[in-house]
């Protein structure tokens, strides 16, 4: 038995964020069922961040909304209206992630819901918080990586680099996930509900709790070196650098040391341990230079042996045929209801030895209607 089996989600959600979560609990045993909306349902479906579309929608819902269902219903509708608050009373958690007012509006905020369903947990993922002059702003993923410092972390040194992936929104998404599961388990002792409240902008400072902590020690703002940069605050090797046939990471290290290895007398002077970060460019330099005169597999092959912190640099095909990758059985076949399969990712939890799969695809919108608002949910209760 999974350990969320017989809970059930109610998710007014849509796009990442959100959904993200909902999929986290989805995958431990929870019932999601989606609230979406008639005839266009979820943002996400059709709002490509990708040019892929598979079975007539967006790759990205297919990934994120697996292993739940779909009750389409017009919130305006007074009759739709009345089905979701059916669903509503038996939730053990409702969870949405529109701005700030919102829910409010359509009638489904903390307060509506607690009012006739007092055990609930109620989460919520806003982009900027629910007060404050930034509060109405989109809380779109570049954007906030724009505005709380990310940019100025990743690429080398000179413009800003956001990240390559919708970071903040899978950020907020499992930080909400956690303050559901933690107001669960308190629950279970006590039979409270909660409010969990989520901002992306929040979610994107605790992803840079590090350099922020060292931000306020010394006062300086984050400096990427102008080569191979990995971390701001590492000196060098740390970064990624090319070779005669592909690239390799090298992480930290002992620049003599380094030099002795790889033959390279240029690296043997700095000595000095400080100097492997004042003088970080400089000796990534060498570094880089050196390392093209030779393939991946015979400067590994000497790295590896004396234990030094390094990798070669894979693509998605190549990682897929590694044994060390395959051995986690970390890709799953599932299926929609109309036949309809496709790969994806599982989850990544074990639990006691169980990996946390799940046969079944993205709904198609509306597709459990029937068998909702056929008064097919069994309950077990869960503080009610």
């Amino acid at each position: 038995m999974r350990p969320l089996e017989d809970y059930l989600v109610v998710d007014f959600s849509q796009f990442l964020s959100g959904p993200s979560a909902s999929l986290k609990l989805a995958d431990m045993g929870a019932r999601v069922i989606k609230i979406e909306k008639p005839g266009t349902g979820d943002i996400c479906r059709h709002l490509y961040t990708s040019n892929v579309i598979m079975n007539g929608e967006s790759s990205v819902f297919h990934a994120i909304n697996r292993n739940k269902e779909s009750f389409a219903a017009d919130i305006k509708n007074e009759e739709d209206k009345t089905q979701i608050w059916e669903l509503v009373k038996q939730a053990d958690v409702v969870m949405h992630n529109f701005r700030p007012g919102v829910m409010e509006r359509l009638g489904f905020d903390y307060a509506s819901v607690k009012a006739v369903n007092p055990f609930v947990i109620y989460g919520e993922i806003s982009g900027y918080g629910d007060t404050g002059p930034w509060k109405d702003k989109p809380g779109q993923d570049l954007l906030l990586q724009s505005l709380t410092g990310l940019t100025w972390l990743s690429g080398n040194a000179g413009g800003p680099t956001p990240m390559g992936l919708s970071i903040i929104d899978m950020l907020a998404g499992n930080h909400l996930a956690q303050g559901i599961l933690a107001c669960l388990v308190r629950k279970t002792i006590s039979g409270e509900g909660a409010l969990v409240q989520v901002s992306m902008l929040e979610s994107a400072m605790d992803f840079q709790f590090e350099a922020i902590t060292t931000y306020y020690y010394d006062g300086k703002l984050p400096e990427r070196s102008e080569k191979n940069n990995a971390h701001a605050y590492l000196g060098a090797p740390y970064g990624i650098y090319k070779s005669a046939n592909g690239y390799m990471a090298l992480a930290m290290g002992s620049i003599p040391q380094l030099g002795g290895l790889l033959s390279c007398d240029d690296l043997l002077k700095y000595t000095d341990v400080a100097e492997a970060f004042h003088k970080r460019d400089e000796i990534k330099a060498i570094l880089a230079k050196h390392l093209l005169t030779d393939t991946n597999e015979h400067w590994l092959g000497i790295l590896l042996k004396a234990d030094i912190w390094c990798a070669e640099v894979l693509s998605w095909d190549k990682l897929m045929q590694e044994e060390g990758f395959k051995v986690l059985d970390m890709l799953q076949e599932v299926e929609m209801s109309d036949g309809y399969k496709y790969r994806t990712t599982r989850s990544p939890i074990t639990i006691d030895g169980e990996l946390l799969r799940s046969p079944k695809g993205s709904p198609k919108l509306g597709e459990d209607n029937d068998t909702i608002t056929n008064g097919l949910i069994e309950r077990n209760g869960h503080g009610k």
